[in-house]
């Protein structure tokens, strides 16, 4: 069942380590096949190294197993939440990537304060606030609700912005497919790398004027952008 989704999937998961955002078993990948409604995702706590295609697990998009001999992430309710809120997703990706994570515990934003950070992401990456003692009774299932809900009050394009910080906790980051996905979170552990330097360097530093931030935006994304071979 899906075996191309598991490989692209197992691939992706594989692009963690590879890049360095996760140490052990700290992270996962999922890709969802939307004409089936069913993703397929990482096993909860198996070593990178001793995964393969066939290890991946399928599940509905109400968190339950369709067929894979491991139990799921335990993140799965969590991915099958935003699947549901952001329709336009295909793959979604969670670390507990240094830099990232580094401001998730701080509990702040990441500005935007340059052009690296407003070619692929669009404005500050939020940082979602803790959950309530009763929302962490189900508590990967009410992080996937509180971040589109954060995204709806603060009327943020998933699209344009595809990562989130959870407060002390870490990041999520979406996109098209499983691939997109890995890119993203790479993309933002080097942004929040690089905020975190321009603190230290510059304490109380601005955030890059707007129209710099839209100027490489918009020309990496859009209708006119340029960036890149057609």
């Amino acid at each position: 069942m899906l075996e191309e989704l598991k490989k692209e999937v197992y691939e992706a998961n594989m692009l963690l380590p590879k890049y360095g955002l996760v140490v052990f078993t700290w992270g996962n990948v999922s890709g969802i096949d939307r004409e089936s409604g069913l993703f397929v995702i990482k096993p909860s706590g198996v070593d990178y190294d001793k995964l393969s295609p066939e290890d991946m697990v399928v599940v509905d998009l109400e968190g339950n197993k369709v067929e894979g001999k491991y139990r799921p992430s335990s993140d799965t309710a969590t991915h099958a939440v935003l699947y549901q809120r952001f329709p336009e997703v295909g793959g979604i990706v969670h670390t507990h990537s240094s830099w990232a994570t580094s401001w998730a515990q701080a509990g702040r934003d990441i500005p935007c304060y340059g052009t690296t950070h407003a070619d692929y992401l669009r404005g500050a990456i939020p940082c979602v606030r803790n959950l309530s003692d009763e929302e962490l009774e189900d508590y990967e299932k009410n992080t996937g609700i509180l971040i589109a809900e954060d995204f709806e009050k603060r009327k943020i394009d998933y699209n344009a912005t595809p990562a989130v910080l959870c407060k002390n906790h870490g990041p999520f980051t979406w996109g098209k497919d499983a691939h997109e996905a890995v890119h993203n979170s790479v993309v933002l552990e080097e942004v929040a790398k690089m905020a975190a330097r321009c603190e230290s360097i510059h304490p109380g530093n601005e955030e890059a004027p707007q129209n710099l931030q839209d100027k490489h935006y918009f020309r990496k994304h859009g209708a006119n952008a340029y960036y890149g071979q057609n």
